[in-house]
Formats: structure tokens, C-alpha cells, sequence
């Protein structure tokens, strides 16, 4: 298959190729700022295997928080905006929203729409009509990973299914938002476990313009605590193939980075990636300060993409 012989070539091959496609879709030296805030964490139903904010978890589990309120919100998005973000991500612990919960969910949409930001929630399944009500409060991306391939999937997840997952993302496409849908790297999963979950998003009637890709972070007392680590070499590898089948779409480096040396950050940004979340905390796991991603951009010569400039 074509996906696996590019995945496969020798590295500096792979990453030229990634590299070039990338330069023919984005400016060679910009990152785009997202910051994630989670405005309901803890208490979730599902058994995602990776995730200390399911119920189901065997170990110490978070307690479940109110959904925020929606001021506490939209301050923390105007601390984002100075801080340079220029997309707001707000997440939820659920397996889908309650209708009760819509109303404050669109005026927090609503109100970081108006600061000038890009926005983008990740709430779980969406129904057809949950998914038009948010498209006309102004979300502009919707967040729905799919984690990893079809065959690998029930060993992370039971209590929704891979089809599931799909047909949030095709709920959301219908009601004319953009997609935000990726995975995590270091389950446990094979390489072709990889592709494969590539292959599903690139192969999506559209692909979505945001991919982002976590390397696990193993919480204690989740299923997934003891996983063997991801090689840095195989993450770069699947950053690269992930550019290369999707070039217009923004790759971001989500959870892990603060495993990830900042030598391997810098092979991710040359194999593709091209946006990253800022701010102390990524929902539930720690993330680089902004002193350091500074530090980081300035030493690579790369600077903050635009505003307005995501695609």
C-alpha cells in the first residue's frame, strides 16, 4: 500500500518529501498557537483506556467538576489571546451534551467568537442537530479524535464504537464546520496501526484541516499506565506521512510534548508539523511553559502564524 512504502522509505527521504509538500502549502517557519482550556473535566461514562477522567477508571479518579461558568471562560480565552493564541479549544468530559448544557455551550462559543478567535470544542458525540446548533453560534472547528486504527480500537475503547466516531465527524462536516480529528501514539498499537488510522482520516469524503497527534502521557491507575514508550524516530515518521497524505491540513503536536526532547520537536516541525496548544496544561496533563516554547521558537527561527492565516 502507497501509505506504508512512503512511511517506510529511508528517513532523510521521508522527511525531505514531507518538508517539500509542507513548503508548498504553508509558510516554511510558522507555527500556529491553540490553547485548550477544559470547561468540565472528570466524571466522563466512557472507558477510554488512556483517559483519568473516565468514571470507569480503575484507579484514583479525578472528581468530577460543574461545567464552568461562562465569564471564567471567556477570561481565560482573553489571557490566551494576549498570550498569542490565535485558536481557543474548549473540552468537556462527556460522553455527549445534554441539551441543558447547549445554552451556556453557545454562549461560550458566542462570546470567543468575539474576541476575535478561532474556535473549537470537543464535547463528545454530536447528534445532526447539536451539531447545527453549534455551527450557528460560530464554532468554527469541532474536535473528535479517532485515537487509532479500526482493528486497534476496541482494546482502548468498548463503550463506543470506532463507527461512532465516524459519524460524529460526519455530523459535524454536514453542518458545514470544520474538522479537528486525530489520534494518540504509544498504546500499544503496530505500525500499520498507525498508517492505518491515517489512511481512515485522509480518506475521509474530506480530510480534516486539523490533525492533531498525541504521544501518550501514561496516568497512573488508567489502563494504559504501564505502555511502552513511542520511539521519537517513529512519531517524526508518522508527523511526516500524516503531511504528506494531508498537505493542507495543519498538524499539530498535542499531548507529549513535554517528553519529547526539543531535538525531536524540531524533527516534528520539519517533517510537517505546523501548530501546537500553548499554555500550562493540556484538559488534564501538564504542557510546556510559554518561556520555554519561546525559547524553543526562537532558537529554530520559527515565529507565530497569523491570525486568520489557518486554514
Amino acid at each position: 500500500m502507497e501509505a506504508r512504502r512512503v512511511y517506510a522509505q529511508p528517513f532523510m527521504d521521508l522527511i525531505l518529501q514531507a518538508q517539500t509538500v509542507h513548503r508548498r502549502h504553508f509558510p516554511a517557519n510558522e507555527v500556529q498557537m491553540s490553547q485548550l482550556l477544559s470547561i468540565k473535566t472528570g466524571g466522563c461514562p466512557e472507558d477510554c483506556g488512556y483517559c483519568s477522567q473516565s468514571a470507569r477508571m480503575p484507579g484514583e479518579k479525578l472528581s468530577a467538576s460543574k461545567l464552568m461558568e461562562v465569564e471564567r471562560v471567556l477570561a481565560e480565552a482573553r489571557k490566551a489571546k494576549d498570550g498569542g493564541a490565535t485558536r481557543y479549544c474548549m473540552g468537556a468530559a462527556w460522553r455527549s451534551p445534554k441539551e441543558r448544557d447547549m445554552e451556556m455551550v453557545v454562549a461560550m462559543v458566542e462570546g470567543v467568537k468575539a474576541l476575535g478567535l478561532e474556535t473549537c470544542m470537543t464535547l463528545g458525540m454530536l447528534s445532526p442537530a447539536q451539531a447545527i446548533r453549534l455551527k450557528d453560534a460560530g464554532l468554527d472547528y469541532y474536535n473528535h479524535n479517532i485515537d487509532t486504527s479500526e482493528r486497534y480500537y476496541s482494546e482502548i475503547i468498548t463503550t463506543r464504537s470506532f463507527a461512532d466516531r465516524l459519524e460524529t465527524l460526519d455530523n459535524v462536516r454536514q453542518a458545514g464546520m470544520k474538522v479537528c480529528a486525530g489520534g494518540i501514539l504509544g498504546m500499544g498499537e503496530t505500525e500499520d496501526d498507525r498508517i492505518d488510522m491515517l489512511v481512515t482520516l485522509a480518506n475521509l469524503p474530506e480530510a480534516p484541516e486539523s490533525v492533531p497527534i498525541n504521544m501518550l502521557i501514561p496516568i497512573p491507575g488508567t489502563k494504559l499506565e504501564n505502555a511502552a514508550p513511542i520511539d521519537p524516530i517513529d512519531f517524526v515518521r508518522t508527523i511526516a506521512l500524516a503531511r504528506v497524505m494531508m498537505p493542507t491540513s495543519h498538524v499539530r503536536l498535542s499531548a507529549g510534548r513535554t517528553e519529547m526532547s526539543d531535538e525531536t520537536q524540531a524533527l516534528c516541525f520539519l517533517a510537517g508539523a505546523n501548530s501546537i496548544f500553548v499554555g500550562e496544561t493540556l484538559l488534564t496533563a501538564d504542557n510546556p511553559g510559554e518561556d520555554h516554547d519561546a525559547g524553543l521558537f526562537r532558537r529554530l527561527g520559527i515565529k507565530p502564524e497569523a491570525p486568520g492565516a489557518a486554514g
